[in-house]
């Protein structure tokens, strides 16, 4: 199981009423967080378990190829490391508690230096010798599902005790393309909250349509250039005005899929590393009922 922890932690923010710690710290996030964790792990019961992080949000070499890519979140421009995201104030507090808790917990936590969480789910998925659950409110990733890889998305954008199971026959039902295609779709199609714009005049049923008809993006800029390939003047006209973003595109939305990362200790943990600290967070921070609840759940397991 792989978890997007940030669309995770985001939507337990907003998700869950404000709840403080008796110090005044607010803690709602956590909880919520923990809560979730705890409800997958107690469905799905996976043996092993990963919290992939953004350890850069919005990583330069996407910048270079798109200059406009998620430049609507940037509130700090950084010369010398990542962006600062536009983070509420009360959510931001809550990250380093969400940190600690899950070291002390013993779950395993990944990241890497210039990439977001979707490349390390992207990494992590491919080639995992195991079938994979990839927990997620980001239709981004719909791109790693693999009815033969064992990959499915858990969606998660109607809220956790509410989720989706995204397999192969989902996205084609929901979009009229492959799994496999929808990375190009994603990118002909654009997404404004991510600052991609797509191809003007291409939605989503024409994008579909494409893909239909000549497989890849590959495919459809090549016929876009043949004059003998049957599209209509106004959809190649589209195509041909989008041939520079639609260079470096599919490199920007495309998830990375070879991060140098430590795949050794992911298994989920039956008892907490660190028992004490744990026990410390939990009375310090007002997380005790979200604690017990997901160390019952990981004993559970182990029984």
């Amino acid at each position: 199981m792989l978890l997007d922890s940030a669309s995770m932690y985001f939507r337990a923010f907003f998700g869950v009423p404000e709840i403080k710690a008796p110090d005044g710290t607010p803690v709602n996030a956590v909880r919520g967080f923990l809560d979730f964790i705890a409800r997958l792990v107690e469905q799905y019961r996976p043996t092993d378990l990963v919290c992939c992080w953004d350890d850069d949000w919005r990583p330069q070499w996407r910048v270079d190829l798109i200059p406009s890519y998620k430049a609507q979140r940037v509130v700090t421009e950084n010369p010398v490391g990542p962006d600062v995201e536009v983070v509420p104030d009360p959510l931001e507090v809550q990250v380093p508690i969400i940190t600690d808790v899950l070291a002390a917990l013993g779950l395993a936590v990944r990241g890497a230096a210039g990439y977001e969480a979707d490349d390390i789910i992207g990494t992590l998925a491919t080639n995992a010798g195991m079938p994979v659950d990839v927990v997620t409110g980001d239709r981004d990733l719909f791109q790693v599902v693999d009815d033969a890889a064992g990959v499915r998305v858990l969606y998660i954008a109607k809220g956790v005790g509410n989720h989706e199971r995204v397999d192969e026959a989902w996205v084609h039902a929901k979009y009229a393309v492959s799994a496999a295609q929808y990375a190009d779709f994603a990118t002909m199609r654009g997404d404004a909250s991510d600052g991609l714009p797509g191809v003007k005049g291409v939605g989503e049923k024409s994008a579909a349509s494409l893909l239909a008809s000549y497989g890849d993006l590959a495919g459809i800029r090549a016929a876009a250039l043949d004059p003998a390939a049957a599209m209509t003047p106004g959809l190649r006209a589209k195509l041909l005005a989008a041939e520079d973003y639609l260079e470096v595109a599919p490199t920007v939305v495309a998830v990375a899929r070879d991060v140098d990362l430590d795949r050794a200790g992911t298994a989920l943990p039956h008892a907490p590393a660190d028992p004490e600290r744990l026990a410390e967070l939990a009375e310090r921070f007002n997380l005790a009922s979200p604690v017990d609840r997901l160390t019952k759940v990981l004993a559970a397991l182990g029984d």
